[in-house]
């Protein structure tokens, strides 16, 4: 068994430094829903350091909502934020002998993109412009990674260690009260049975299909080291190998 592991990072939480020595892909924010220069450039580096994948992190320009209201941007203007937040972390990237290796859309455009096709299409083309050979992170089951497919990128599918489901594969919205998972121990036996069966239960008590390439980790917890941790310590006593997911993803 193998996953890869992963946490959004840069986002100016206060366990980058640690959660990089546990994950084998970071997340990384281009800061326009958190962080800045500083907490970014320290995230790339010590990525860098631990040999841990770095992804592009973009947002909605909403750092008011940490990125996680619902927007309605004209496609030119979607265009015009992603490309400078992607050119700005492939820069940071390109100074510490890095590359990028995803994209990983963040917060409200994440959720708008698994259910939206024409945002999806819109996304794609933006991927396409900027660099049509990175793999994009989405939602299990979601329609975003099969516009992507269609657009010939290569997709990685994404499952939370800590969120709920509802039965068609979405994310309980995090205004709802059951949305996270704040026990680690929920949390985890969530992620092993994601990996042994390829199924998680949903909030109406289902037993549903979802595919994880991906497993997220939050980095902007107070719990998040700790669960971290012990997922991590979970993950290798059931002989789960954590591995940066391979391209053919």
């Amino acid at each position: 068994m193998l996953i890869d592991l992963n946490a959004d990072l840069g986002e100016g939480g206060a366990f980058d430094r640690e959660l990089l020595a546990l994950v084998s892909s970071a997340n990384i924010s281009c800061g326009a829903h958190a962080g800045d220069h500083s907490t970014i450039t320290n995230a790339v580096s010590l990525a860098a350091k631990h040999q841990v994948r770095i992804g592009a992190h973009p947002s909605y320009p909403d750092r008011e909502n940490f990125g996680r209201s619902a927007m309605q941007l004209p496609t030119e203007v979607l265009r015009q934020h992603m490309l400078q937040q992607l050119r700005y972390l492939q820069d940071l990237a390109a100074e510490h002998c890095a590359e990028l290796a995803h994209i990983k859309p963040h917060g409200a455009l994440y959720n708008q993109l698994a259910q939206d096709r024409e945002l999806s299409k819109a996304f794609v083309e933006i991927v396409q412009e900027f660099n049509p050979q990175l793999p994009v992170v989405g939602l299990a089951g979601g329609v975003f990674l099969t516009i992507a497919q269609k657009g010939g990128l290569t997709t990685i599918s994404e499952v939370f260690a800590d969120r709920r489901y509802h039965n068609d594969g979405s994310l309980l919205a995090r205004s709802e009260a059951e949305a996270v998972i704040e026990d680690a121990n929920e949390a985890i036996a969530q992620s092993l049975e994601v990996i042994r069966t390829g199924h998680i239960v949903s909030i109406e008590g289902h037993r549903i299909p979802v595919r994880a390439d991906t497993l997220c980790v939050h980095g902007d917890s107070k719990i998040a080291l700790s669960f971290a941790k012990n997922l991590h310590q979970c993950l290798q006593q059931e002989g789960v190998k954590i591995a940066a997911c391979a391209t053919k993803c």
